[in-house]
């Protein structure tokens, strides 16, 4: 007696199901980009199997001739594409096509929600591009056998929340995925339509695409042709290819390298951020051919992290074509096309940067976080980087400037690059420590960037011009005179402020490393900054909130001689500072002013309770009947 084959049927990860019922509505004004994802999905699938038969040429024997084979059954309203790569055992096919795995996931999911038609370039940044079948199809089939198996597996689902996976019949490696087109799509069962859109979007792909014994596509890798000879529209679909993407480029490098090392490189700048660009692996998304063979998807090592936004192929002519994972980390001839690649792709922001500064600033926009960390990571080109970057400042806060510029604009006798460091862009720029330096119309440097405080650190200064922050140690702005005196205003003298200073030091103890008359403060009370010889603020609360630090360093409380409070505070203590009263009252309003400037920091308080004890009592104070 025959057993029956065993049928599984599984719930796709919620993710999937939410972006299916997305993808169900319609989601996508060109449905056409369906077959382009199923193409490509193909394409990597032949590419990764002809890397791997160069170590074992078993998995190809008998059919070493890598194909992508379109097939139309009119009568069944099918459409099928099939490519004899790598494949898919039982437990790839759930892993694939049952789940979203890459980081991530729920974000994508949300963005796709969110964005509509806007958003299409989001497809396939996470692997999703085969659910795009589901456009056009109200039901899939996929039969897979891994190259160097026996077995193979079916999988078929119609998109409403579940799939099932059995044995399959296919007899050959590789993977055929057939769709039972919706009423509405019958235009794809068209010879002269699929034709089309293959020449459209897949002509660049260097393996045939076959349908009914014609080749549609050209099959030739595009850089391998001379840069003339590629046209933008052909940059485009493959920039679309390579990088799953459905955006323009913003920039395109093509080049050949000759000489000691021989390679051609076809790199692209994305328009738009990747979603991943953050993942914990920073991985690059360039991908390393030899001599034409597919080699590795992106090699550690071939691209520096900090240019991890690039998309694009690098051919070498000198590697070996066995090269292991674990050789390429240590490659000499990596590394020098790592040292060319990264020095052409420098110049080429360089040069951006100095010919058109607008397009330069949307490109700085989406992945200068990123090219950030090329300053202390790159030894070699740090320098550069650093050239390349772009900052909002306290003078222009919508604006990007370079450091070059700001250098220029920089006040007579000032010799150093002052800058402020926070989480929140709009806190850093509203930061009572810019008051005094925007009074004599010194610019800041605004950064709120997680890596700005560690590239800092790291950087010894600009042309000669040290970086340094607002936040710590003293402002001495004296130097510097005044740029925001009204024209009525009257010089005042300061008030003695000594005794004052003195009861807040009795009255705040150990709470603060020392409280001092302040330059940097123009109409806030108080602020707290750090000591010469201490971490800064922003760091250090950065640290703490990863666990690296512990100790919690004590702050320097500055007070402004010329606020109203303040002086009101030193003239009663002149006039009455011997009164218990009045100290117990300057003890509470020093306790007042000290957390204000722990809320002003974004710190937490010690006690938020008697924080709003004691700003209850001073607006009774103030409200109560003369």
């Amino acid at each position: 007696m025959t057993e029956t084959p065993t049928v599984e049927t599984r719930e796709f990860q919620a993710e999937v199901s939410r972006l299916l019922e997305i993808v169900a509505h319609s989601l996508y004004s060109e449905r056409q980009v369906f077959l382009r994802e199923l193409i490509s999905n193909a394409s990597d699938a032949c590419d990764k199997l002809r890397f791997l038969a160069q170590q074992d040429a078993g998995l190809t024997a008998g059919d070493a001739e890598f194909r992508i084979a379109l097939s139309v059954d009119k009568d069944a309203s099918t459409l099928t594409v099939a490519d004899n790569g790598i494949g898919m055992d039982k437990d790839e096919l759930v892993a694939n096509l049952g789940t979203i795995a890459r980081s991530g996931t729920a974000a994508f999911v949300k963005a796709m929600e969110e964005g509509q038609r806007k958003d299409t370039p989001l497809i396939g940044q996470f692997g999703v591009g085969f659910y795009s079948s589901f456009m056009v199809a109200d039901r899939v089939v996929v039969e897979s056998r891994k190259a160097g198996t026996q077995a193979a597996w079916r999988w078929e689902s119609d998109g409403k929340g579940s799939y099932a996976v059995s044995p399959g019949s296919r007899e050959a490696r590789g993977t055929s995925i057939t769709m039972h087109l919706k009423s509405d799509a019958a235009e794809f069962l068209d010879a002269g339509k699929l034709a089309e859109i293959v020449r459209r979007y897949s002509d660049h792909i260097a393996i045939p695409i076959v349908l009914d014994d014609k080749t549609l596509n050209r099959a030739s890798a595009p850089w391998t042709r001379a840069k003339a000879d590629v046209t933008p529209e052909q940059h485009e679909e493959f920039y679309r290819h390579v990088a799953h993407a459905f955006d323009k480029p913003w920039g395109t490098l093509h080049w050949r390298a000759e000489g000691k090392i021989e390679y051609a490189a076809l790199l692209y700048v994305p328009g738009s951020r990747p979603m991943d660009l953050f993942a914990p692996e920073r991985r690059h998304g360039v991908k390393l051919y030899v001599r034409r063979v597919f080699v590795s998807e992106a090699p550690e090592g071939l691209v520096p992290r900090y240019l991890r936004f690039l998309r694009g192929v690098v051919d070498s002519e000198d590697l070996p074509l066995n090269v292991s994972r674990e050789m390429l980390q240590n490659n000499p001839v990596l590394a020098k096309i790592r040292q060319s690649v990264t020095g052409r792709v420098l110049g080429e922001l360089e040069k951006r940067a100095k010919d058109d500064a607008e397009a330069y600033g949307e490109f700085w926009a989406n992945f200068g976080e990123a090219i950030k960390e090329g300053i202390f990571e790159d030894a070699e080109n740090g320098k550069r980087v650093l050239g390349l970057a772009r900052f909002r400042t306290s003078a222009a806060p919508e604006a990007w400037t370079s450091l070059a510029d700001y250098v220029a604009r920089m006040k007579e006798g000032q010799d150093a690059i002052y800058y402020i460091a926070g989480d929140d862009p709009k806190a850093v720029a509203t930061s009572p420590h810019l008051e005094g330096f925007r009074k004599r119309g010194i610019e800041v440097l605004l950064l709120s960037d997680p890596v700005d405080e560690f590239w800092v650190a790291q950087t010894d200064d600009y042309e000669g011009k040290k970086f340094r922050s607002v936040t710590r140690g003293a402002a001495d702005l004296a130097k510097f005179a005044e740029t925001e005196k009204k024209d009525d205003a009257k010089p005042e003298d300061a008030p003695d402020i000594a005794p004052l200073l003195a009861l807040f030091r009795l009255a705040l103890g150990d709470s603060v490393k020392d409280v001092r008359a302040s330059e940097r403060l123009a109409e806030s009370a108080v602020c707290l900054v750090a000591d010469d010889a201490d971490i800064d603020i922003h760091l250090e609360r950065m640290l703490r909130q990863h666990k690296q630090l512990k100790a919690i360093s004590k702050r320097i409380l500055e007070v402004n001689p010329s606020h109203a409070l303040i002086k009101a505070l030193a003239e009663t203590v002149r006039a009455r500072g011997e009164n218990q009263a009045v100290q117990a009252r300057v003890n509470e309003v020093a306790k007042l002013l000290l957390d204000q400037a722990r809320i002003v920091e974004g710190e937490r308080l010690d006690d938020p309770a008697d924080f709003a004890r004691r700003m209850a009592a001073a607006l009774a104070e103030g409200f109560a009947p003369g």
